[in-house]
């Protein structure tokens, strides 16, 4: 297996930028298609689990997020092959005390590369 191919790392980089413009633009159809349509995706939030695309997109439909904006702080994306990748961030939002980081798990489909897992958490928050 080879590890961060440049045009797999170019690629993978392009739909986590693609995916970041989005989530603070609040563009939810842009979300939507990033993340895997499939009962198996999952979304593990900072005050929510969610299971499932249709969960997700319930989520995000809600409203509970929003707009926001955020700077984004050592983003680490690595490749196995052509096919699965990781993108792994710390982030900082604009006006909040807590800093943040943020796991992506994506995967090649016929589509596109797509999120298939991702977590956010706050450093700092216990539950």
């Amino acid at each position: 297996m080879e590890i961060n191919l440049p045009d797999v790392v170019a690629e993978v980089r392009a739909v986590f930028e693609r995916y970041e413009q989005a989530l603070q633009a609040n563009d939810i159809p842009v979300m939507e298609e990033i993340f895997w349509n499939s009962g198996h995706t999952t979304r593990y939030g900072v005050g929510e689990n969610l299971r499932g695309w249709q969960a997700i997109s319930e989520f995000r439909r809600s409203g509970k997020l929003g707009r926001f904006s955020r700077t984004l702080l050592n983003t680490v994306i690595t490749t196995y092959g052509r096919d699965f990748a990781t993108a792994n961030t710390e982030y900082e939002r604009d006006g909040e005390t807590l800093s943040g980081r943020e796991t992506k798990t994506l995967v090649r489909t016929p589509d596109g590369w797509r999120i298939v897992s991702a977590h956010a958490s706050l450093l700092g928050v216990t539950v």
